[in-house]
């Protein structure tokens, strides 16, 4: 536990503290499922909160299992590359982005079923008024959020070879998100009869999508949440080479003026030409990542940090 980032180790904390919360109180007779579970938004026990609420339940030991573990083996690396001020405000945001296309969802039923025209429905044989009914819509998990942090390693390494079971071979993390997207999309398809909120898990991937291609095209529009390591890092690289540059300039200065070196305002403009390209190649580092360079950005890149 001591190397899992903060707000992922905060996240899972929660996610089991809450579990059991659960699992306990139902003994007592309170049902956190219906107080904060996510109920369609015209039934009586709908409450805003709920669209935070909902993704911190889950409806069972293997329901919870499998999103904690996700969230674990790809939010700790998503949480290293953006910090946890940024990493957080993705998690947040994309629960709630899955929430509203289940309501979505939820409402095309209501509309397709005509149930505003109906006091009472029948469902398996037991008569019960319309709004008792719409009140069981209630969705619950963290899978929207943590379908978003997979689009989110995807995106950042979209080449980066995984080992999933059953496959005896590596896959691609862009391929992976890809047939997780096909097989939610034919799930959503195939009918809501499995009790899963599949269109709930395309929605927090695609509110993730929205948010990284926002982030890329505005990257001063981040900063608010604070510099991630790897800012940091090409931060101070920058930083110690501007550094370099001033110093050799102070020392060719310094130095007499020979008729076959170049003169100081060639030398300038030279060096000002090396310090642009460099600033060119670090602001695509931060807005694409580092494996967008080609092989001769790379290379400049090396060959300014050796000198």
């Amino acid at each position: 536990m001591n190397n899992i980032p903060t707000m992922t180790k905060n996240l899972l904390i929660v996610n089991f503290l809450a579990f059991i919360a659960t699992w306990v109180l139902e003994r007592s007779g309170i049902d956190l499922t219906s107080l904060l579970g996510l109920h369609f938004f015209l039934a009586s026990d709908f409450h805003l909160y709920q669209f935070v609420t909902y993704m911190f339940l889950h409806g069972g030991l293997t329901h919870i299992i499998f999103n904690m573990f996700a969230l674990w083996m790809f939010g700790s690396v998503i949480e290293r590359v953006w910090g946890p001020k940024k990493f957080i405000f993705y998690y947040i945001v994309c629960g709630i982005g899955a929430g509203v296309a289940q309501e979505i969802v939820q409402y095309a039923n209501y509309a397709i079923e005509g149930l505003a025209a109906y006091q009472y429905v029948n469902v398996g044989g037991v008569q019960m008024t319309t709004n008792a009914y719409i009140n069981l819509w209630t969705t619950i998990g963290a899978s929207g959020a943590v379908y978003a942090i997979l689009l989110a390693f995807g995106m950042i390494f979209p080449n980066e070879r995984l080992f999933i079971i059953p496959f005896p071979f590596p896959i691609k993390a862009k391929w992976l998100v890809v047939g997780y997207i096909a097989i939610e999309l034919f799930s959503a398809m195939s009918g809501p009869g499995d009790g899963v909120a599949h269109m709930a898990h395309l929605g927090g991937m695609l509110f993730g999508f929205l948010l990284i291609r926002y982030w890329q095209k505005h990257p001063d529009s981040s900063q608010r949440f604070g510099r991630s390591r790897g800012q940091e890092f090409f931060d101070n690289m920058k930083r110690r080479f501007d550094e370099r540059q001033r110093d050799r300039q102070q020392t060719m200065h310094a130095e007499q003026t020979d008729p076959r070196r170049e003169t100081d305002a060639e030398y300038n403009a030279r060096q000002r030409k090396n310090q642009e390209e460099v600033d060119a190649i670090l602001d695509k580092i931060r807005k694409s990542g580092y494996d967008s360079l080609t092989k001769e950005e790379k290379q400049k890149l090396f060959d300014q940090s050796r000198q």
